[in-house]
C-alpha cells in the first residue's frame, strides 16, 4: 500500500547575510544541524528542472495556480552517489515531495529519452513522470544550483534552511562538473530563508520571527533562474 503523502507548510523570506547571521544567535539554543550536512556545515543542491513545451510548471508558479507540480532530478555537491528523480507537489502553502533514487546510467538514459524503465518502479511518483514526460513531452529547461546550511528543531518537525547564492546553469552542462558556467540570481548578501514544518510552527520559533518582521516571499529558484538565463540571452 502506498504511504499517504506528508504535507509540510512552507514559509520563505529574503533576508541578508547579516540578518541570517543575527537569526541563528538568537536560535544557537534550539538549531541543531542537519545530519546530512557536511563538515562545514552545509553542502551545494545542483537540479535539473523539467517543463513542457507550454512551460506549465513556470507560468503556473507565476499565476498563483493552487496545485501545481515541478519535476527534478537532484544531485548533492556535484556528486553521483545520491542521484533522485523528486516531484515537489504544492497545494497552497503545503508541499509534499516525492523521490526516487537513479544510477547515473538511468540520468543519463532519461536525458536521452528512456524512460521506459520507469514503468517498472515500484514508486508512484516515478510511472507518473513517465507519463508526463511521454505526454506532456517533458524536457529539460534550466539548472539551478544554491549553497545550503540545514538546521532542524523541535525534534525534527521544523527545519530551517539558508540558501545562498543561487545560481543559473544552462542545460546541457553536467550535473556532475562543479566548474559548469553559471550566474548569480541575486547579488551578494541576499539569502532565501525557508521554514518547513509539519502541523504547527511551535509558539516560540513564531515569535522569535514575528518581532523580526523579515519580507516574506513566494520565490521559486526554478523561475528565478529561467529569468536570470533570459535575462542574459541565454534561456528560451
Amino acid at each position: 500500500m502506498d504511504k499517504a503523502p506528508v504535507f509540510r507548510y512552507e514559509q520563505k523570506y529574503k533576508i541578508t547575510s547579516y540578518q541570517m547571521d543575527e537569526l541563528k544567535q538568537a536560535l544557537s539554543h534550539l538549531l541543531q544541524p542537519d545530519p546530512h550536512a557536511q563538515a562545514n556545515g552545509g553542502y551545494m543542491i545542483r537540479s535539473m528542472y523539467f517543463d513542457d513545451m507550454y512551460q506549465s510548471a513556470y507560468l503556473e508558479k507565476v499565476d498563483g495556480v493552487y496545485h501545481r507540480k515541478k519535476y527534478r532530478i537532484r544531485v548533492y555537491d556535484c556528486g553521483d552517489r545520491v542521484i533522485n528523480l523528486e516531484c515537489k507537489n504544492k497545494h497552497g502553502p503545503y508541499i509534499f515531495k516525492e523521490s526516487a533514487r537513479l544510477t547515473r546510467a538511468e540520468y543519463e538514459g532519461i536525458l536521452q529519452g528512456d524512460v521506459d524503465f520507469l514503468l517498472h518502479r515500484e514508486e508512484p511518483m516515478a510511472r507518473e513522470f513517465f507519463l508526463d514526460y511521454r505526454t506532456k513531452l517533458l524536457r529539460p529547461k534550466v539548472i539551478v544550483d544554491y549553497d545550503r546550511e540545514p538546521y532542524i528543531l523541535d525534534a525534527g518537525t521544523v527545519r530551517i534552511t539558508f540558501d545562498r547564492e543561487i545560481r543559473a546553469v544552462q542545460v546541457g552542462e553536467s550535473l556532475f562538473d562543479p566548474a559548469a558556467p553559471s550566474y548569480t540570481v541575486y547579488p551578494p548578501g541576499e539569502e532565501i530563508l525557508e521554514i518547513k514544518f509539519t502541523g504547527y510552527l511551535p509558539e516560540f520559533v513564531r515569535r522569535i520571527f514575528q518581532v523580526r518582521n523579515y519580507t516574506q516571499v513566494s520565490a521559486s529558484k526554478y523561475c528565478l533562474c529561467v529569468d536570470r538565463l533570459r535575462e542574459i540571452g541565454r534561456g528560451e
